[in-house]
């Protein structure tokens, strides 16, 4: 799989120095006590579920979003478009879910690579370019990627590029040389 690589060790190692509660206790693997994030993900409903490419804080303007902005995962682990994220994974990392017509893009979000799948518990869970996509509890707001990198539940979890493509920081272009101002960057 080709992978566009961002931020996630920045954001990996943040999680793993005690980055808050929600996703640091994920990278533990299955775990008890995950409800619902803050602001809780939308369940299935008669309404079609609304794709779009919005900014996320590790790649701006080029990552899957559904319609409220909310940052939308891969699982490496899954193969085809059936889940394998169940029980507890599905607490920590919640599908996108759709009832109702198929799932409308907007945008660059390519309408040919979306999909849908049927879950073990009956539910269809929305897909993109064959990837079965996910919300992570811990992102509060639009635009949060803290499950950027995460290997937990037996894979990788990475954030959606337009093609369909993980976006993975490893990946990455060097950053650029210092200009010289004296900030340290």
């Amino acid at each position: 799989m080709k992978r566009i690589h961002i931020l996630a060790g920045v954001l990996a190692a943040a999680a793993l120095a005690g980055g808050g509660a929600a996703y640091g206790n994920a990278l533990a693997g299955p775990a008890t006590g995950y409800g619902a994030p803050p602001s809780s993900p939308p369940v299935a409903t008669s309404a079609p579920a609304a794709l779009q490419i919005g900014s996320a804080a590790l790649a701006p303007g080029t990552a899957l979003v559904d319609g409220s902005g909310r940052a939308l995962y891969l699982f490496e682990a899954d193969t085809g478009t059936t889940s394998t994220c169940t029980g507890p994974c599905a607490q920590v990392w919640p599908p996108l879910l759709t009832s109702g017509p198929a799932p409308v893009t907007t945008g660059a979000a390519q309408a040919s690579l979306v999909g849908t799948s049927p879950r073990t518990d009956g539910t269809r869970q929305v897909t993109y370019d064959g990837h079965p996509l996910y919300y992570f509890a811990g992102d509060k707001a639009p635009g949060d990627v803290t499950g950027q990198g995460i290997h937990n539940f037996g894979g990788g979890w990475y954030v959606v590029a337009p093609g369909g493509d993980e976006i993975d920081d490893d990946d990455a272009p060097a950053p650029a040389a210092s200009s010289g101002t004296g900030n340290g960057y």
